[in-house]
């Protein structure tokens, strides 16, 4: 069913998973896949609903609806509901109306805006300002800008999205969220020089990455040193808010190396080396 998906709009499913098992939903609801969208797809959120924080917003607004109940552990099958999947099937008319071979996360987000039936989603979207004509022509005439000069967009480009989304995503995404920006033989060399692979990673998420994910801690991409069609090198310098005590301040350089994966791009090395503050 997810062939003609990409990357990315295939993690928006497993987030909306994640997120129905956080509120203990036995069902993927159409609110589900709303979150999933904006979690994954900051930029296309942020383009189109014009919030920088429209998750937390929207969250709020969905959080009225709805009654938690007890978290569901994440190996529990959680199906999509009948509305949810059309939603699914709508995305992939949408992206054959537009003559689009891929299912991107534009397609599903307006799949959530055509179901009908009164759903969440749909209305939280359109009680936003979001309609579907609007979006359906902007999405158009990106797609219509590309073929006019025969340019895909730049590898380097959706490389550098997957990095960006990784590093925010430090400040509040979990180890089972975040994971899946890794390779599959993906490794992570700590300040030690201790080397970690992918199910090492898992395990120890949380210790590994705690520094990047503190309120006070920013990141700038500091410099590229390759930037090909199957490799993206990258340095990002993290360090913290400068507090009471320069004595608490530290610096960290990390080395990201991306490569291809399918239509996205995955991690395939972190490597952190400390840096001493003059």
């Amino acid at each position: 069913m997810f062939e003609r998906y990409t990357e990315k709009a295939r993690r928006v499913i497993f987030f909306a998973r994640y997120e129905a098992s956080q509120y203990g939903s036995p069902y993927i609801e159409t609110e589900h896949l709303l979150l999933g969208l904006l979690r994954e797809d900051r930029a296309l959120a942020k383009k189109f609903l014009g919030e920088v924080n429209s998750e937390e917003g929207i969250r709020a607004e969905i959080e009225k609806h709805i009654t938690p109940r007890e978290r569901l552990s994440t190996s529990v099958e959680v199906p999509l509901t009948l509305e949810s999947k059309k939603i699914l099937n709508l995305a992939a008319e949408e992206a054959d109306r537009l003559g689009h071979r891929h299912i991107g996360t534009e397609h599903v987000l307006l799949g959530l805006l055509r179901v009908e039936g009164g759903s969440l989603a749909g209305e939280i979207l359109r009680a936003r300002g979001v309609r579907v004509a609007t979006l359906r022509e902007q999405v158009a005439k990106v797609s219509a800008a590309v073929e006019s000069i025969n340019l895909q967009p730049k590898s380097s480009t959706r490389a550098m999205a997957t990095l960006e989304s990784f590093l925010a995503g430090l400040k509040w995404h979990k180890a089972e969220e975040l994971l899946s920006f890794f390779a599959e033989n993906a490794q992570f060399v700590d300040v030690y020089g201790k080397r970690w692979n992918r199910e090492e990673i898992y395990k120890e998420f949380e210790t590994l990455f705690a520094p990047y994910a503190k309120k006070n801690a920013t990141y700038i991409i500091e410099e590229t040193l390759a930037d090909t069609g199957d490799l993206l090198v990258v340095i990002v310098l993290w360090k913290n808010a400068i507090l009471a005590s320069l004595e608490r301040v530290w610096i960290h350089r990390m080395s990201v190396v991306l490569v291809p994966r399918g239509d996205d791009w995955a991690i395939m090395l972190a490597q952190v080396t400390p840096v001493h503050p003059k």
